[in-house]
């Protein structure tokens, strides 16, 4: 099991507690499994409070002895909370001060528990200190990306075996879940977290010609009809036909860490139209990777990306069709799934040197089905390096 090392976590508690000063914040209470699996190393029913100067007090209700075994925080300041009513008791008890702007990530808290944590910390101003939390977490340590790039040379072998998986006749969900069971085998964590709300998703989408074109709520290009309506998105149960492309986009996350990239298949050659805007697909790529700089806005890349698919005659058809289009190119990932940058209209965040991006310019044909691609990449001094290194090319099976 990868464990988080104390370096690693003194360093982001570190950036985290400069951010909030900045901020005019006291202190932090970070509960969200994913934001407190970063600070703290564990994902253990607890509370961790971050004050803006000192050391961060871990208060856990269940299981304390897990997470002293996995977190990476002082021994000694892994302690037990019986309830949120008896935090600030806690706080006080080890020498912290009560705050007056106290933090929180208010962007996923529902309401009920905002209002159960106002009526605890009576007094006290909280605010939403998320933003601070998604920027810093969009800049990836070494150590992150050491993570990622192992992930992704993990998950070529289970994309190595899906050719070989692929039979006229057989059920997107049959081959979903083959493909599946090798990832698992390969150390997949089985659970994608995503940040935005009523969003889920398990393993990644597998879908076969008009499947992959339909549209779901989905933020993205691609939905699938799913097996029903009430998870509505992913492989369903028809039967994979020769001549149609085949998307496979998945997701690996053997430690925490997502690498996401799609491949096309095809049981003999796809239609030429097809062929060609897959093609394109592959120049929107190179176009944006060309364009992606540390401190290039991240609503630019989009502008490049869809520009180029419209100089191929391909803008009707860009990252969805119609009314189903979305206007991105791209998403950070991470511990999360849609994390920042977004490589989206308007968006103005700039690239920074550790952001990790997933580029997936995708062309949607109703009634006939997707091409395209999509790798993960880190950004660097030199622009994007991708971490996903599999051939990009439509494989004939």
């Amino acid at each position: 099991m990868e464990l988080t090392p104390p370096a690693e976590l003194a360093q982001r508690i570190d950036r985290f507690q400069r951010a909030m000063q900045e901020e005019g914040l006291d202190a932090a209470l970070i509960v969200q499994s994913a934001d407190l699996y970063y600070y703290s190393g564990t994902v253990q029913q607890s509370h961790l409070y971050v004050p803006a100067a000192g050391e961060p007090l871990l208060m856990t209700r269940k299981s304390l002895g897990r997470a002293r075994q996995e977190s990476g925080l002082n021994p000694a300041r892994i302690v037990p909370l019986r309830s949120v009513r008896a935090l600030l008791d806690v706080v006080a008890e080890h020498g912290l001060p009560r705050p007056g702007r106290l933090g929180m990530e208010l962007d996923v808290m529902p309401v009920n528990t905002w209002r159960g944590y106002q009526a605890a910390l009576a007094g006290i101003e909280l605010v939403d200190c998320s933003p601070l939390i998604q920027r810093q977490r969009a800049v990836k340590s070494e150590y992150e990306v050491g993570l990622l790039r192992r992930a992704a040379k993990q998950s070529e072998a289970v994309y190595q075996a899906i050719p070989d998986l692929l039979k006229e006749g057989i059920s997107e969900l049959a081959l979903a879940s083959e493909v599946e069971a090798i990832a698992r085998r390969a150390g997949h964590q089985g659970i994608i977290r995503m940040r935005a709300w009523n969003h889920e998703i398990f393993y990644g989408h597998l879908m076969a010609g008009e499947s992959a074109a339909v549209p779901s709520y989905m933020a993205s290009p691609t939905g699938g009809p799913g097996v029903n309506a009430a998870i509505a998105q992913g492989p369903g149960t028809r039967p994979i036909r020769a001549g149609e492309p085949v998307l496979v986009d998945y997701l690996f996350a053997p430690d925490g860490y997502i690498v996401d990239q799609t491949r096309i298949l095809s049981i003999g050659r796809p239609a030429a139209d097809l062929m060609r805007a897959h093609e394109a697909m592959l120049v929107v790529q190179e176009a944006v990777m060309a364009a992606g700089r540390p401190g290039v806005p991240a609503g630019e890349l989009w502008e490049v990306a869809a520009a180029t698919a419209a100089e191929h005659g391909l803008a009707e058809h860009f990252m969805g069709h119609g009314a189903d289009r979305v206007r991105f190119v791209g998403h950070g990932v991470g511990l999360e799934l849609d994390e920042l940058p977004v490589l989206a209209a308007g968006q103005e965040l700039p690239l920074a040197v550790g952001m990790v991006i997933a580029l997936e310019p995708k062309a949607v044909f109703p009634g006939r089905g997707v091409v395209g691609i999509e790798n993960t990449h880190v950004v660097t001094e030199n622009g994007l390096e991708r971490l996903t290194t599999l051939s990009d090319a439509l494989v004939i099976v």
